[in-house]
């Protein structure tokens, strides 16, 4: 395993928000962390990147502790999209897109043409190759959402970290950016994405982690975490699961409340 979390808490200040969590997260697949609102997926994920140290635990990329690795190092190793980031202001987006590359050349090294086929192939996954040039503050949220994820893609870091990935995306490009996501982890690469949306989960994820209460509550394939009993349970939702093309989809009833 390229990521594990060993006994793993977090927080902020004296307030506890990550309790225990053991987990491992493998090469080439995709690992979906879903969870209820305030139940610490967000907060998961900045342990998981290295951002937010332990209080208890330890995460280790490739067998060595996270916090001790350098910052310029780590950069290479991986890359992680925040929820809502915010662009500096005048950039097209390609010139965002090209900062993921900056990990991976010296302060004087020139562009090469391995870079600028790196950030094309990036923008073509996420279908914005023709918007290349146009400034970020010209896009839709849709679009800026795509423009960050291709960056992420850019960085070519090994383990890829990605916080609600599909925010601000009508249902087919949210499709599409994770169909893109999915080949990524297909590459060999490890990605670890938190979603609200268990049927897209359910859809593209090879393992699935459900987190309540700041605890890992169940790990498993889609089929056998998202059930209608688990629903219940975690989200207070009443709902019927049904399987369609080999994935479970979520038919929700009411909240039960």
């Amino acid at each position: 395993m390229i990521l594990t979390a060993s006994g793993l808490s977090l927080g902020y200040g004296r307030t506890r928000i990550v309790e225990d969590v053991h987990a491992e997260f493998a090469t080439g697949e995709l690992t979906v962390i879903v969870g209820p609102n305030g139940s610490g997926k967000s907060t998961l994920l900045r342990g998981l990147s290295g951002l937010l140290r332990p209080e208890r635990g330890v995460v280790e990329l490739r067998g060595e502790n996270i916090a001790t690795i350098s910052l310029p190092r780590l950069a290479k190793l991986r890359a992680l999209l925040p929820q809502s980031p915010l662009p500096p202001e005048g950039l097209t987006v390609r010139e965002l897109v090209a900062r993921g590359r900056h990990p991976h050349r010296g302060v004087l090294a020139p562009w090469s043409r391995q870079d600028d086929a790196v950030v094309n192939d990036a923008l073509e996954q996420v279908d914005l190759r023709h918007l290349a040039d146009a400034p970020i503050e010209s896009l839709s949220g849709g679009q800026r959402q795509r423009a960050w994820i291709a960056l992420i893609l850019a960085q070519e870091a090994p383990v890829v970290l990605l916080d609600e990935p599909t925010t601000y995306l009508d249902l087919a490009h949210a499709v599409d950016v994770l169909a893109a996501v999915k080949r990524v982890a297909r590459s060999g690469r490890t990605v670890v994405a938190v979603l609200h949306d268990l049927t897209l989960a359910a859809r593209f994820a090879d393992r699935i982690v459900v987190m309540s209460g700041g605890r890992v509550e169940k790990v498993g394939s889609p089929s056998d975490v998202i059930a209608a009993e688990l629903l219940g349970e975690v989200f207070g939702l009443r709902a019927q699961v049904v399987e369609i093309d080999g994935a479970p989809v979520v038919v929700p009833l009411d909240t039960g409340r």
